[in-house]
């Protein structure tokens, strides 16, 4: 059973999903991976204390590691490019080129910058730290203004 709640947050109202095991899903209130409930997903905030709290003491700017139990469903590869992600320190950004070479698969550029796109826990798997090699912000699935203010909250 896949539970979800929504959580207030100074970027917009997040849904957060998972079960017992752990966090499946943070989604945002707009942008490319703006999502509803499915239906079959049943309301129930009491799997996600630990995740809000977190996420809440992270736009604080009081925490800069987060610890919880993920369970993002992906491929092989996708899996890999996110475990890259929980690498990039707080506060600093990386290129998709150097995220390639970081998961062993130096001229996949694109194919990074795919699966980062496809992060089913943004926020909690920094993918907005990951910009474009000319200094751009490049895409992000909760908005650009959205991963402009994550990269600045992370800056202070």
């Amino acid at each position: 059973m896949t539970y979800y709640t929504y959580m207030d947050s100074p970027i917009g109202r997040l849904l957060l999903a998972g079960d017992d095991d752990g966090l499946e899903r943070v989604m945002f209130p707009s942008g490319k991976h703006a999502q509803e409930p499915e239906r079959d997903w049943r309301p129930d905030a009491r799997c996600f204390t630990e995740a809000a709290s977190q996420l809440n003491s992270y736009f604080a700017g009081k925490l800069r590691h987060f610890d919880l139990p993920l369970r993002a469903k992906g491929t092989p590869f996708q899996k890999s490019v996110w475990k890259g992600l929980l690498n990039i320190p707080y506060g600093e950004t990386i290129s998709y080129g150097e995220l390639a070479r970081r998961v062993g698969n130096p001229k996949g550029s694109r194919a990074v910058g795919s699966a980062n796109g496809a992060n089913p826990i943004p926020i909690i798997i920094p993918c907005h730290r990951v910009i474009a090699s000319t200094g751009k912000l490049g895409g992000f699935g909760g908005g650009l203004p959205t991963k402009e203010i994550l990269l600045n909250l992370e800056r202070r």
